[in-house]
This record gives C-alpha cells, structure tokens and sequence, in this order.
C-alpha cells in the first residue's frame, strides 16, 4: 500500500514515560525515523502494544518537542508509535523538521520514486512533493483524506464481492460447512483491520461516522440476513443494548438460516459476546454469594433489562427474603422481566418500577425515590453514560450504600476487544471506549476511596468488575 505519511529519518535521542499523564520515566530511547502520524524507536521490550505514552525529544534546530502517543506494533526492529492529541502547533513543529531533514536526493517519500524533473507531483503516484509551499500541509491533508476514503471504500467493494462468492458456495454446498465459520472470519478481519488503519489514518471523527455510515449502507444487504447483526444495526426497542438482543447473545443459538446462520455464529462468537455471556453469569454468582451472607437486603438493579441474573438464584432470594427493585425505562424489558420471574416464585420480593436511570445523579431526589440500599447493581448500563456524569452518579449511588452495602459496576475494558467490530459491521457504538486508568480516575473524582474498591474480570479478562463496598 502507498505510504499516507511524510517521514524522514532522524536518529534523535528521546524519553519514553509511562502512562498517558505519567511522570514516571520509562527508557531511553532513539527515534529512527519520524512522520507527521508517529515515529519508529528502537526496540524497548517492557512496553506493550496499545499501552499509552508520552514521548519527550529535542529537536535540532527545532526546539524541545513533547507529544502523546500509543504503542501501535512491536517488532524486533523496534516499536511503531502513533501520535494522539496532536494540536496544530505540534504538527508544525514535526513538520519544520522532517522538511529539514527530507533526503537531498529527489525521491518520493511516498513510493521511493526518483523525481528526476523536479516536479511538484510525483510521476509515479501522483502525491504532492512540493515540500517548499507555504500550502503544503493544507493541500497534504485534504489530499490524504480523499485516499483514505479511497481505500475504505476499496476495502468495503473487496468485502461486498468476497462475500458474495462466499454466500454462492454455501447455497451451492461447494465448499464444507466446516470451513465457512474460518472463511467468514477471514473475510470479516481483513476488513477491519483496514478499517482500523482507516480511523487511524483519517482521524477526522465526523469522517468516520459517515464512512461508517456508508458502509452500512453498502452493507446491509449482506448483514441483514444475520439475525443478531440486523438487530445491531437496526435496534428495533429504539436504544443500544435492549433485552431481547442480550438474550439472544445469552442464549448462544443462530436465529438464522442459511448464509445467515453463519453470521449469527460469527456474532456470537465475537469477543464481546463471550464476555457479555460470562458478565452475567459472574453478576449471577456474586448475587447469589450476597444474598447467602444476608438477611433481607434491599437490592436495587438500574437498568435491570431481562433479569437474567435474578432468574437462576431465585431459591436465594426466597431464603434471604431480599427485597429487590428492578428498574428500566423500557416496559417491554420490565414486562419480560416480570413473566420470566412471575415462574421461580421470587416475584413477592420484587418490585418492578418504570423509571430513566440516567436520572440518578442527584442524591437528594434518588435517596427520595429509592431509599439507601444494601446492594446496588447494574449489569451494562454504565457503559453507556459520559464520564463526567458517572461521576455524579457514583457518588449519588455510594451515598446510597447502608454500612457494608456494596455498589457492583462492571465495565468493558477498550484494551481487550476490537471496537471496529462493533462500529462497522453492527452498528453498536453506543457503549464508550474507555480504559483501566478511566474507571480509576472516575471513581476519584466520585469521592470514592480506593480503599473501598476492589476489582477482578470475568472469564474473558474484557470486562472489569468493580465493587465499592460502604466503609
């Protein structure tokens, strides 16, 4: 593939710091070679892909320069780095220096082309090498946009074809059932991991959600026949996450007949979906495990969906004599709950109540509607609330803990699954990217100390659990 980015190499000797606000100094380093995009360093074998750094060098001629960047591959020549958070003046920078230290000889940094007539267009790919004007990196970026649609839409074409012959062989029964589950997945990760160098190229957010958005366009024909990946583009209850998609995620069984059963296979197998399964069946777990230790707790579940959890532990329920508050704001989600329940008997000691969560971040009002409480819980909802209003909403919900109440938050961690996974071939963009060090430094600003936390994962290691106990 064409190279998107200027480099030129450089030699400079660096500082790696761990962490993305860390002052904690990592290694020593040397930055090979240097682009407006990231930089190549030699190889440092404590650091990991995907882990954040902040990268601190002087630049002859240039001045002092510090950037943010993410480990983005790592070899025995070295590591490769993507810059993030690069703000206009810090592009400049990079700039001045790499157009200092282009090569004397007249070659295309882009496809290594001599460019013998000192033009301003390479010959042979056609990029701007016009290094000198003034508009160069205006004209650059405009350019580089346009070939990273290019090769998205190329890559979505390639996908639509590859799926067609895959579908053709599968009614034509050419090619054994058992193969199609690893063609298919083929398929599906060539395509992301060019739409993952798409979003890291384009940076452009608005760029990508309409990329994403043709894409789906494109797509839906294919996915549709997918009874999982229908409802994760369409969300029929009208929100991300509704119960009946989680069920069918618990469940484990294709809904779905011919090309579509195996995608129903495929989404069921996907990270997140193994981790979801697992999520609710440690939730399950550490309920049952409380309500052995209690007698009479009053339980309250946000967001509560189809209960699951509740469902399997209902003999536990009846011994501790738990009093137990469900709340949704969808009523087919509490109706659902109330049928599945109204079977095990548990359904004296639980209340099912109409109600937004997202109203939960004043204590005053949410210690008048519900009351202090010996466990609070949800199974998935916090996913989906900004940051900076999960800060008032734990602290709201801490508040609401009796003494040894414990608020149980489990979080998807954005270090362990694929997000474009979700993003391009469903359309379930609705639960936020965060990682390990967010949860952290949510609960910090919620008032909550750290000595109240505890933390484990489920099965998978995707999804953290994080329990707050009332000291």
């Amino acid at each position: 593939m064409l190279r998107f980015d200027v480099r030129c190499n450089a030699g400079i000797p660096a500082t790696i710091l761990s962490g993305y606000n860390s002052g904690d100094v990592h290694q020593q380093a040397e930055i090979k070679n240097l682009g407006l995009n990231g930089a190549f360093l030699n190889s440092l074998s404590h650091l990991t892909e995907n882990e954040l750094i902040r990268l601190k060098a002087h630049l002859p001629n240039i001045g002092d320069f510090e950037i943010d960047g993410m480990i983005l591959r790592k070899d025995e020549d070295g590591i490769a780095v993507r810059f993030i958070n690069l703000d206009k003046s810090s592009r400049l920078t990079l700039w001045q220096y790499i157009k200092d230290n282009l090569s004397s000889e007249k070659t295309c940094p882009y496809c290594n082309s001599l460019n013998l007539n000192n033009t301003e267009r390479c010959w042979n790919c056609g990029q701007n090498v016009n290094f000198g004007s003034e508009k160069f990196l205006d004209i650059h970026e405009k350019e580089i946009q346009q070939r990273w649609i290019g090769y998205i839409e190329e890559a979505t074409e390639e996908l639509i074809e590859r799926f067609q012959v895959l579908e053709e062989t599968v009614h034509s029964q050419a090619v054994d059932n058992d193969d199609t589950p690893g063609i298919l997945e083929r398929i599906s990760d060539d395509f992301l991991l060019k739409a993952e160098r798409f979003e890291d190229g384009i940076k452009d957010i608005s760029a990508i959600k309409h990329n994403r958005a043709q894409f789906h366009q494109k797509t839906n024909h294919i996915f549709s026949k997918g009874y999982l990946y229908n409802r994760a583009r369409t969300w029929p209850q009208g929100y991300h996450g509704d119960h009946k998609t989680l069920e069918t995620v618990y469940r484990n069984i294709p809904m779905s007949d011919g090309i579509g059963y195996y995608l129903d296979l495929a989404a069921l197998k996907s990270t997140l979906a193994v981790a979801v399964r697992n999520r609710i069946r440690k939730l399950q777990n550490m309920l049952e495990e409380e309500f052995k230790k209690r007698t009479m707790p009053s339980v309250l579940n946000i967001a509560c969906g189809s209960c699951r959890e509740l469902v399997e532990i209902a003999p536990e329920i009846l011994k501790s004599k738990a009093d137990i508050l469900c709340v949704d704001n969808d009523e087919d989600a509490l109706s659902f709950s109330y049928s599945r329940l109204y079977h095990t008997g548990a359904l004296p000691h639980i209340e099912f109540r109409k109600h937004n969560a997202v109203r939960m971040f004043d204590y005053e009002v949410t210690l008048k509607d519900f009351g202090t409480r010996d466990i609070i819980y949800s199974a998935g909802f916090f996913d989906y609330l900004p940051s900076d209003f999960l800060v008032k909403m734990f602290n709201t919900l801490y508040k609401l803990l009796k003494p040894g109440g414990k608020l149980i938050a489990p979080f998807k961690d954005v270090r362990r699954y694929r997000p474009q996974d979700y993003h391009w071939l469903t359309d379930w963009d609705g639960f936020l990217q965060r990682k390990e060090e967010d949860f952290g430094e949510i609960f910090k600003q919620a008032g909550i100390p750290e000595s109240a936390i505890t933390e484990s994962r489920e099965e998978s290691g995707v999804i953290i659990f994080y329990v707050i106990e009332a000291l």
